[in-house]
């Protein structure tokens, strides 16, 4: 068996296969306005709308009070080990080591997905680790949220985005759709009074999937759920929203340690991964959220 460093987290590098599964498959790790934090803990600044006003000449300029505040970012350990024979890993044809990074870096993309944009309680820390965009959008007299009672339609889907573009923090370039992957079939069907599709599919990377002509992905992790599941069963979510106000902390990056030191007597490896991450929906009112619900 090849050597073994035990005595170390080993960081993933950019680009690598673990890295690109895990933004390949999660929407919140792909396209959240990343922060990095030095402790667990870290506050970042959001601010509302500055007033602005035609200053005559050699007149005073106004005074307008700043509304700055802040969102709280607290740091969860995301993790998982697995336990491999030592004849796996000096027999086979494939890298079984490289195989499971893959694997759970996939798995990894849902449930932060999940813990991101669909749980439905206030996050606790453990069961629910962030308050998500859905129970952020859920709250208050003015939700930005609507209900389709049945299949998904084009006049639905466009109310949410009115949604958006009435809260005060709509940008074109920073607007971003993530959907359940159940929702693919119904979006192919929907057209517009001319019969042109609202849904156009990726073609190549540089020319991404697109909703209303807005960046489109597509997230296992968007369903609503009571706490936190790799493979949550609620209902499927659609989520429109400024990505600036997708607030990811980054603690550490994805993380793997090998170790032969608690399987010395079984011959086995044990292969551990994490990944530290803190989230915070910056203005709830950034974002409209489609849940798709039974008649």
């Amino acid at each position: 068996m090849a050597a073994i460093n035990a005595n170390a987290w080993i960081p993933e590098e950019f680009g690598s296969e673990v890295i690109t599964a895990a933004e390949q498959n999660s929407a919140v790790e792909a396209y959240g306005r990343k922060i990095n934090m030095s402790s667990d803990t870290r506050k970042v600044a959001r601010i509302g709308e500055s007033a602005v006003t035609v200053v005559p000449k050699s007149g005073a300029y106004p005074e307008d009070p700043a509304n700055l505040d802040t969102v709280l970012l607290d740091t969860v350990k995301f993790g998982g080990q697995n336990v491999v024979a030592e004849e796996d890993i000096a027999d086979a044809n494939v890298d079984v080591i490289s195989a499971l990074q893959k694997s759970w870096a996939l798995s990894y993309a849902k449930t932060l997905d999940n813990a991101c944009l669909g749980t439905t309680a206030a996050g606790n820390g453990t069961t629910v680790p962030f308050t998500s965009v859905y129970r952020e959008v859920s709250q208050g007299a003015a939700a930005h949220k609507i209900a389709t009672a049945g299949a998904v339609s084009y006049d639905k889907i466009s109310q949410v985005f009115g949604k958006v573009e009435q809260g005060g923090f709509w940008s074109d370039s920073d607007i971003l759709v993530i959907a359940h992957t159940s929702i693919k079939e119904s979006l192919r069907g929907l057209v517009d009074s001319t019969g042109r599709p609202l849904f156009v599919e990726e073609v190549s990377a540089t020319q991404p999937a697109t909703l209303f002509g807005y960046k489109l992905q597509f997230s296992d992790g968007a369903k609503t759920s009571a706490t936190n599941l790799q493979n949550p069963t609620g209902n499927p979510l659609l989520i429109v929203g400024n990505r600036q106000h997708l607030i990811l902390g980054v603690r550490s990056p994805i993380e793997t340690m090998i170790s032969t030191e608690a399987g010395w007597n079984t011959d086995e490896a044990h292969l551990k991964m994490r990944a530290r991450r803190a989230f915070a929906v910056g203005r709830a009112k950034a974002f409209g959220i489609l849940e798709v619900t039974g008649a």
